[in-house]
Formats: C-alpha cells, sequence, structure tokens
C-alpha cells in the first residue's frame, strides 16, 4: 500500500485593480488591506494580489482578470469607469459628490463619505455644540475604540505615516471584499457585487454595522474633529439616532 500522502487544495487567486495615482493614501490603506487578507488567506489557500493602473490608462485596460476595482480617479474618469465594467463592483475612495450617490449606478460602491454627509454630521453636532466648528472625517489617527486603535498602530508600523479618510477607504474596500470572498466562498465579480450590495455586514474597527444604501453609499458613522482632535461623533447622540440621518438616501427619479 502507498502511503497517505496529504492532499493540498490549489491556491486561488484574486486580483483586485487599484485605478489611479499610488502616491495617494488610499492605495497604502488598500495595500494594507491586501496583507491583512493574505494573512487570513494562507490557511483558507487563497492568495490576493494588488494591480496599479495609472489613470491615464483607466479606460483601455482589460480588467476581465480582476475581482473588484478600487478607483482614486476624478468623477468624469470614473463615471466611465464604472460604465465600463456593469457587473464588476467599482469602489469609490476619494470623490465626494453627491450627484454620483443619487445617480444610484447599479455597481458603485461609495467608501468616502458623500458632501452632504458631512454637512448633516457639522449639522447635528452645531444643534448641541453651536459655536464650535468642526469638520467631518471617516478616520482619524487618534480614533482608539473597537480595535481602531490596532488598525492605525499597523498602518503607522508598515507605511510611516498615519491613516486618513482616503487610507481608511482604501483598506476598507480591500477588507470587505477579502472577508466576503473567503466567507461566502465566492470566487466571480458579479456574485461579490451582488452580495456586498444586498448582504454585507462590516464593522470597519468602528463598532457598528455597516452596509450599502441603494444609492451605493456605505452607511457609515463620521467623527467630528475639533482643532485635529476628536471632538465626537455623528450620529450625533440626542439629536439623530441612525445612520440615515447622514447624506442623501434616495436615488434621482
Amino acid at each position: 500500500l502507498l502511503p497517505d500522502v496529504p492532499v493540498h487544495a490549489e491556491t486561488a487567486s484574486f486580483r483586485f485593480a487599484y485605478v489611479g495615482d499610488s502616491a495617494n493614501t488610499a492605495y497604502l490603506g488598500a495595500k494594507q488591506g491586501l496583507d491583512e487578507a493574505n494573512l487570513q488567506g494562507r490557511f483558507m489557500n487563497q492568495n490576493y494580489i494588488l494591480d496599479v493602473i495609472n489613470a491615464d490608462k483607466s479606460l483601455t485596460t482589460d480588467y476581465s482578470g480582476y475581482i473588484a476595482v478600487i478607483a482614486a480617479v476624478d468623477s468624469e474618469t470614473f463615471q466611465k469607469l464604472s460604465d465600463l465594467l456593469p457587473d464588476k463592483p467599482v469602489f469609490n475612495v476619494l470623490l465626494d459628490d453627491d450627484d454620483l450617490r443619487t445617480a444610484c449606478r447599479p455597481n458603485t460602491l461609495h467608501i468616502a463619505p458623500s458632501r452632504q454627509m458631512k454637512l448633516d454630521a457639522i449639522a447635528q453636532w452645531h444643534k448641541i455644540h453651536p459655536d464650535e466648528q468642526v469638520v467631518a472625517q471617516t478616520w482619524h489617527p487618534d480614533y482608539v475604540k473597537y480595535a481602531a486603535r490596532d488598525l492605525n498602530k499597523r498602518f503607522v508600523k508598515n507605511y510611516s505615516v498615519k491613516m486618513d479618510d482616503p487610507a481608511w477607504a482604501g483598506w476598507a474596500a480591500v477588507k470587505m471584499s477579502s472577508d466576503t470572498i473567503a466567507r461566502q466562498k465566492i470566487t466571480d465579480s458579479a456574485k461579490l457585487l451582488s452580495y456586498l450590495k444586498t448582504s454585507l455586514v462590516f464593522d470597519g474597527q468602528m463598532g457598528i454595522d455597516m452596509n450599502f444604501r441603494s444609492t451605493g453609499q456605505l452607511r457609515q458613522p463620521l467623527l467630528l474633529v475639533a482643532d485635529g482632535k476628536i471632538a465626537g461623533e455623528a450620529p450625533v447622540r440626542g439629536v439623530a439616532d441612525n445612520l440615515d440621518s447622514l447624506g442623501n438616501t434616495e436615488c434621482d427619479k
């Protein structure tokens, strides 16, 4: 009899396309997400790859081998890229244009908060703190709750810069995708897109379940920052109690 020989399953590879300037911190965030995905993937025979595509080649590249696209480009390029890839998740990690949300393109997933979300967060804050000037942000390098401290530490250790909004968005795009691929055993873009749009539950190291609106916007809390320090969070307790109090929730007719 032949001795038992362990059978190793073939490793499945998944490619992400990062479209835009690799000097943007969104790229570093995506790389951080990729590192974490591959750390997990080693135990599941999964390998994740991130390719950079310059914006000037974004509309002439063959994306057939990519599971998802992370776009850090201008609004016009983003819309054309979305039109080009109707069955593939196209993540917006930079743009805050409200009209990109209300257009409700079926394949766009906006990790970056919209302009209206940020305005609503500030308006809520001013109902209780009318004289305090704040800005609304997705992320902050001093955020420490819900394992955010650990994410910030990992990012600084790897890249020697602090995690900011685009970096968190790039990380979140890869993280929610790779987690979904691993848990749901998804292997194609269309199924990944469908799951992300309809069934996602994503913590994002922020201690709250986040998912996508019909507009493609990620429902997410925002941090209110005064003089570079975290002053509070929105929805602002005592003013609003749900994530849909931030930003537009309806599609254009």
